[in-house]
């Protein structure tokens, strides 16, 4: 069954609709203390959820672990749920990563609805169908490709979120605008994301999930082209991995956008990416992102992270590089001085 997305006008009747076309024995909601205080108040007093039983987690991506995931079985073991049963993942790219993990294979699966409250679940983690959850301190580690019956993108909740937030989920958006074509991405890029229009971001939103499902309808279990998603994702998860690991936790967007300016770096050298976009996306990524701070001795753990991605093979780093905005050439190898000079340049522009 294809993933139904739906870009929301009346999210009472779309969730109704949705949960009576699997007319569950028992219906579940799952939300993080985040999303419990903000965004459960808009949905409550909706007639479709007035049975359901509530599981709420601890907000952040240090909650995303194998002991919180048991919580979630448990609590369903507890209220009853069985594999006629419905889980509604209401939050951000952890709630549904998490939440879809833990439907996925409770009872071998149940079904379940995504409702992304924040930009970057509605444009990345929601959509697509990856769950998971992450592992002796490597992102999303462990997890299954199982799409949600339903997602449904209500853009009212983005009023709910922080300028860090709405920069995140925006890094995403970037990513698919290099992926697609240099208008789609200079629209992005000139898109004023410091003082966002909510109303125009919405538009932008229907775009960049329109080119995600595009790639994920042609490659559902990432065996070719689905990997053009990955691109700032390599370095990015290290980079996500290394300040975890530092006690310094970073947001997934944050690390997705310096792990692109590297990547675009060496997808100028090894496969001729223009310059002149290169340095457009880096002043970009400078002037809303800042920078990580890293410095030389910390390259060797750095690529040592980068080795655990999933896309390697035969113990080689694979990167997603582009030749060009729109020409993306999956399953690139490089050395490790590449990798080390794509850092430095990283750390000097």
């Amino acid at each position: 069954m294809a993933q139904e997305v739906i870009i929301s006008r009346n999210l009472q009747a779309e969730l109704t609709a949705a949960i009576e076309a699997v007319s569950p024995d028992r219906l579940f909601v799952l939300t993080d203390t985040t999303t419990l205080a903000l965004c459960w108040p808009v949905v409550q007093p909706f007639a479709c959820l007035r049975d359901a039983t509530m599981i709420t987690i601890n907000s952040t991506d240090e909650a995303k672990t194998l002991t919180t995931l048991a919580n979630v079985w448990t609590a369903l073991g507890e209220g009853g749920a069985t594999r006629h049963s419905m889980l509604v993942n209401l939050g951000g790219g952890m709630v549904t990563d998490l939440g879809g993990f833990a439907a996925s294979t409770f009872k071998r699966g149940i079904a379940y609805v995504n409702i992304p409250t924040t930009l970057l679940a509605m444009v990345d983690a929601s959509v697509g169908g990856k769950t998971g959850i992450n592992f002796r301190g490597l992102k999303n580690e462990i997890g299954v490709f199982n799409e949600a019956r339903t997602v449904i993108l209500d853009t009212h909740f983005l009023r709910t979120l922080d300028t860090q937030n709405i920069r995140s989920g925006y890094a995403e958006m970037v990513k698919h605008g290099l992926i697609s074509d240099d208008a789609d991405l200079m629209e992005l890029l000139r898109f004023d994301i410091h003082q966002p229009d909510l109303d125009a971001l919405s538009a932008l939103v229907a775009k960049s999930v329109a080119i995600k499902e595009r790639i994920v309808a042609e490659d559902p279990y990432e065996k070719g082209i689905r990997k053009a998603l990955n691109l700032g994702h390599t370095v990015g998860h290290a980079f996500e991995s290394l300040a975890l690991a530092t006690g310094h936790p970073v947001l997934h967007g944050y690390a997705v956008a310096w792990g692109l300016v590297c990547e675009l770096y060496l997808s100028a050298t090894r496969c001729g990416f223009p310059s002149e976009r290169l340095h457009q996306v880096t002043h970009f990524v400078r002037e809303t992102y800042g920078t990580f701070n890293f410095d030389c001795k910390q390259y060797d753990r750095l690529y040592e992270l980068m080795t655990h991605d999933k896309k390697n093979s035969a113990g080689r780093i694979n990167f997603t590089l582009l030749g060009a905005v729109g020409d993306v050439r999956i399953n690139q190898q490089t050395t490790k001085d590449d990798i080390f000079e794509a850092l430095d340049y990283y750390r000097e522009n």
